[in-house]
């Protein structure tokens, strides 16, 4: 069975999708953009006396860099700020990969954001979240407490999944989006698309196993902002944003959420290929 959807040109892409969808030109404009979503959020948020809380991706992490820059050139304080990163990978014992593993997306974040804000300006290690797979019931607690998730960051994976919230055809789309934290196995398709986009194709080397924040989580966020980068995401986002919910692509089932968007290059906009386009494939750079 073929999908029309999949064969849309940038017009038909953009024309009536079942979410909204932006379209910039370039990478660096998407990544622009996503950080001074993130500084006017804070921005806000401190100026109200209000908390911020955000769910954090590694992957996209193009954002990251202009970021930090805005932080420590305007000065904003992020002492009332929360990070609360999506996922991690974890190692057969089911515990956490070290920091120094290639593919820690807590060493990520340590060496490309906490330590490049200036001391007076970040917010305390406790407030720095990641999934833990020894207390699974840490974040949705800690996300009540704090009332709820401002914004939810993320970007798809090539079955859909949003965090590590993989395709799962045997569940209801009730009982998807009822899912919390967890410690799951990734997926055969996960694994290679990763160890291709992240660690030089090197698979036997790849984790087979994650903890992520829950689909749950992530519906229930305020606001939803996702972006797509790479040349397989041309057929993601037209699933995305032409297919039917399912649970067999997580990320459709978010489709109908209040406040979501899903931006998108015309790179990926595109069919066809365009060499002056083309884009560094490693995720832990950009996407």
């Amino acid at each position: 069975m073929s999908h029309a959807y999949y064969q849309y040109n940038k017009e038909q892409l953009l024309k009536e999708p079942r979410l909204p969808l932006i379209c910039m030109p370039d990478n660096a404009t998407v990544f622009q953009a996503m950080a001074k979503e993130m500084f006017e959020e804070i921005e806000a948020n401190n100026q109200a006396g209000k908390k911020t809380v955000f769910i954090c991706p590694v992957g996209p992490v193009g954002q990251y860099p202009y970021f930090v820059d805005m932080v420590n050139e305007r000065n904003l304080s992020l002492k009332d700020t929360w990070f609360i990163n999506m996922d991690e990978y974890l190692d057969d014992d089911k515990k956490w990969i070290p920091v120094d593993h290639p593919l820690s997306f807590h060493g990520f974040m340590e060496r490309t954001v906490y330590t490049k804000i200036k001391p007076e300006l970040i917010m305390p290690e406790e407030q720095r979240v990641f999934p833990d797979p020894e207390n699974v019931g840490y974040i949705p607690e800690l996300i009540e407490k704090l009332g709820g998730v401002d914004i939810a960051f993320g970007g798809i994976g090539i079955n859909g999944h949003v965090a590590f919230n993989e395709a799962d055809p045997s569940l209801s789309p009730e009982e998807f989006l009822a899912q919390k934290t967890r410690v799951l196995t990734i997926t055969p398709e996960t694994r290679t698309a990763n160890a291709i986009g992240d660690f030089g194709g090197a698979l036997e080397d790849m984790p087979h196993y994650c903890v992520t924040i829950g689909i749950y989580e992530i519906a229930h966020a305020r606001k939803i902002r996702l972006g797509v980068f790479r040349n397989w995401h041309r057929a993601v986002v037209r699933r995305t944003a032409y297919g039917e919910p399912s649970t067999d692509f997580p990320v459709s089932l978010l489709q109908n959420h209040p406040d979501i968007t899903l931006t998108l290059t015309d790179y990926v906009a595109a069919l066809t290929d365009r060499k002056s386009t083309r884009l560094n494939s490693s995720h832990l750079e950009q996407s």
